[in-house]
């Protein structure tokens, strides 16, 4: 398969199957509730979710200051405002080429900053370690919180013996994944092997790394960020204002999810809000239209974001770049 047939089908299939799952589901909606769903989103306090949508922005200000903490031990500066239009970029990526930001993200700063790729892609690599953490932490709070409503949900939508069987299933996976990793002498193996590696190397930087406290702080700062900015988008809608934290945390949860393994949640985030949100009596016409709120409303400023900044970062760093061709 050529590369560019390749490429092709990497934005074409994910954004094919989230029209199919949207186009699927909402297919067997009556016509009442697709009335509802757009009766909501006309009602919904907009105003608000600009709010949200700020705390957003801030928070990814935070993750362009915090990628200087990584950057600096390995004796680069680049200028707050590359990191940050870099950081753009890297979203606007993801919406179409799922993983494709942090590439792009690398590139920016090898391109303007004169930050070499493998340095670079390092760095945001040890970033992602992080933000998976935090993620199976506030998955694990979400638990704890909600731990007797899921746990009665899956007894009564799942047999216990299907799940033994899935478990026991995963174990073998797990042991001959391990089995591969440690005979295999494939060009696969050695990649995983090298990926691993990487991720373990990541962990540790940062627990070397001088300014580590003040680094975990910013961590934990975007993520409480993104809570905030989600519990804002709660008051946007009279039925989803008033929402314990504990179903706040894990709606965000399960929606953090799927924008981090899908292409932005593209075709999936409105179906797993409106999902989950069900699972707690909260009506599937109402999670649907807080759903496509929250969904919409960031993706338009990742699309603005990240256009402006590819409009703005040549014309940003032009002098710098004229110095460089000139040299």
């Amino acid at each position: 398969m050529n590369k560019s047939l390749s490429k092709f089908l990497q934005i074409v299939i994910p954004l094919g199957l989230g029209l199919f799952l949207m186009w699927f589901f909402y297919s067997k909606y009556t016509p009442e509730q697709k009335e509802e769903v757009f009766s909501n989103l006309e009602s919904a306090n907009y105003w608000i979710v600009a709010i949200a949508v700020l705390l957003s922005v801030i928070s990814h200000m935070v993750r362009a200051f915090r990628w200087s903490l990584l950057l600096e031990p390995l004796g680069y500066r680049p200028k707050l405002l590359n990191n940050f239009m870099a950081v753009s970029i890297a979203y606007l990526m993801n919406i179409f080429i799922p993983k494709s930001g942090e590439v792009s993200r690398a590139l920016v700063l090898t391109t303007y900053e004169k930050v070499p790729f493998d340095k670079g892609f390092g760095t945001i690599i040890s970033e992602r370690v992080v933000d998976v953490l935090l993620l199976f932490i506030f998955t694990f709070i979400a638990l704890v919180l909600q731990f007797d409503l899921l746990y009665d949900f899956l007894l009564e939508k799942v047999p216990i013996a299907e799940i033994g069987l899935v478990l026991g299933a995963l174990l073998v996976l797990f042991v001959l994944f391990l089995l591969f990793l440690k005979y295999s002498k494939s060009r696969l193996s050695l990649k995983i092997k090298g990926l691993l590696s990487g991720l373990r190397e990541g962990i540790f930087s940062i627990i070397k790394m001088k300014n580590k406290w003040n680094f975990i702080f910013q961590s934990l700062l975007i993520w409480l960020l993104y809570l905030a900015s989600f519990y804002t988008a709660t008051l946007a809608l009279p039925e989803t204002t008033g929402l314990g934290i504990g179903v706040i945390i894990i709606t965000f949860v399960v929606g953090s999810f799927t924008f981090a393994f899908t292409n932005s949640g593209f075709g999936y985030y409105p179906l797993a809000i409106a999902g989950i949100m069900l699972v707690f009596g909260i009506d599937e016409t109402i999670g649907t239209a807080f759903g496509w709120i929250v969904w919409t409303s960031n993706i338009l400023y990742l699309l603005i974001s990240g256009a402006l900044s590819f409009i703005f970062l040549p014309i940003y760093n032009r002098k710098r770049l004229l110095t460089s061709n000139s040299d």
